[in-house]
C-alpha cells in the first residue's frame, strides 16, 4: 500500500466512512503485514489534520519540541518524559508536550502534571500563550482528537495492537518540528524515524531500550536513530559512557501524587538517585535534538546545571502559576 493509498484509507476511517467490519479488516491487515514508514506517516498526517490544532505562529512552530513515548512498555516507571519536558522548558526550549491520562500505568502524563498543580484545561489559544510565556504547554490528547471516538471501540475489540499504538506521539496538534520519541519495541525505531522524515520534521531521535523501555534506559543499551536534515544515524546509547548507569527497577513510580513528588524532587535537586540519572540521560538527548547542545554529553551537563542551580524547580513554579492564571 502506497503513501497515497494509505492516506485515502485513513481519511475514510477518520471520517467514519468505513463499516466496523471494514475498519477491523483494514487495521488487521496492516498489523499482519507490518506497518511501513510511509503508511505510518500517512496515518499520522490524516490524524493530525483531523485534530483540534493549536494556533501556533510559524516562527514558534519551528522551535517546538515534543518529548513523548508510545507507552505500552509496562515498565511502571515514573513520568520520565514529562519530567524531562519540564526540565527542558527551564533551559530555553519550547516544549509542546502531547499526552494523555494513564492507559497502561498508574499515572499518565496528564495525571502527574495535574497532581503538580498545572491547569490542563486551557483553550488552544491559551495553550499557545503558555508556550510563549514559559516555553511549556500540555496538549491533552483527549481534547484534541475528536475523530478517535469512532476508532476507539474498534481498537478495543481487537485482541492485538494496531497502528494506533504507535501513532499518538506522531500526531502533535501543535505541529512540533523536533522530537525525542520513545517506542516500546526496538523493531519500530527505524520505521518511526522513517515516518518522521516523511512528515517535514527538522530533527528527531527515536529510542527504544533493550530492556523494554520507551525511554533511554539507565541499565541497558538503548537503540536509537537520529534524524536531521534528511540524514539518518544509527546509535547505541550506553548509560555507563556518561557515568549514569543504574537499575531499571529503581525507576518504578506510583500514582499521580507519588509521581508528582518524584518530579518535584528531581527538579529541586533533592532526588539524586537513578531516577535523576534517567531524566539527565533523556534531557541530554533532547537538548542535542533541539540544537541546544552539540552532543548528548554536553546536554547532560547543561541539564545538571539547570537542576543544581534551582533554575528547574523555580521554572516549574512559574509554569504552575501561569497555567492557573490563564485558566
Amino acid at each position: 500500500m502506497t503513501y497515497q493509498q494509505a492516506k485515502e484509507q485513513f481519511e475514510k476511517l477518520f471520517n467514519n466512512e468505513m463499516s466496523e467490519e471494514e475498519a477491523k479488516k483494514f487495521l488487521i491487515e496492516l498489523y499482519e503485514k507490518g506497518e511501513e514508514s510511509s503508511q505510518i506517516a500517512a496515518a499520522a498526517e490524516v490524524m493530525r489534520n483531523h485534530s483540534v490544532k493549536l494556533p501556533v505562529g510559524e516562527e514558534l512552530r519551528e522551535k517546538l519540541i515534543d518529548v513523548v513515548g508510545t507507552g505500552g512498555d509496562k515498565s511502571n516507571s515514573f513520568n520520565i518524559s514529562s519530567t524531562t519536558a519540564l526540565l527542558l522548558s527551564s533551559m530555553g526550549c519550547y516544549v509542546a508536550k502531547h499526552g494523555n491520562r494513564s492507559i497502561t500505568s498508574k499515572s499518565g502524563s496528564a495525571d502527574m502534571l495535574e497532581a503538580l498543580g498545572i491547569n490542563l484545561n486551557l483553550t488552544p489559544e491559551n495553550q499557545v500563550k503558555m508556550l510563549e510565556e514559559v516555553g511549556f504547554t500540555f496538549i491533552f490528547a483527549i481534547n484534541h482528537h475528536p475523530a478517535m471516538k469512532y476508532i476507539m471501540p474498534i481498537r478495543k475489540s481487537l485482541n492485538h495492537r494496531t497502528i494506533f499504538n504507535i501513532l499518538g506521539p506522531l500526531t502533535n496538534p501543535a505541529g512540533a518540528k523536533k522530537y525525542l520519541l520513545g517506542v516500546f519495541a526496538p523493531e519500530f525505531v527505524e520505521k518511526i524515524a522513517g515516518a518522521l522524515a516523511l512528515m517535514d520534521i527538522k530533527s528527531a531521535m527515536v529510542v527504544s531500550s533493550l530492556d523494554g523501555m520507551d525511554e533511554i534506559s539507565v541499565e541497558a543499551p538503548t537503540k536509537a536513530v537520529y534524524y536531521n536534515s534528511a540524514t539518518f544515524k544509527e546509535m547505541t546509547i550506553r548509560p555507563e559512557v556518561f557515568g549514569l548507569k543504574g537499575k531499571k527497577e529503581h525507576l518504578i513510580g506510583g500514582d499521580a501524587k507519588e509521581n508528582a513528588d518524584i518530579t518535584r524532587g528531581i527538579l529541586s535537586g533533592e532526588i539524586k538517585d537513578d531516577k535523576r540519572k534517567a531524566v539527565l540521560l533523556n534531557a541530554g538527548a533532547a537538548l542535542f535534538v533541539d540544537g541546544k547542545a552539540t552532543s548528548i554529553e554536553e546536554g547532560i551537563g547543561l541539564a545538571k546545571e539547570a537542576i543544581d542551580s534551582k533554575k528547574a524547580i523555580n521554572h516549574l513554579q512559574k509554569i504552575i502559576e501561569v497555567s492557573q492564571q490563564l485558566g
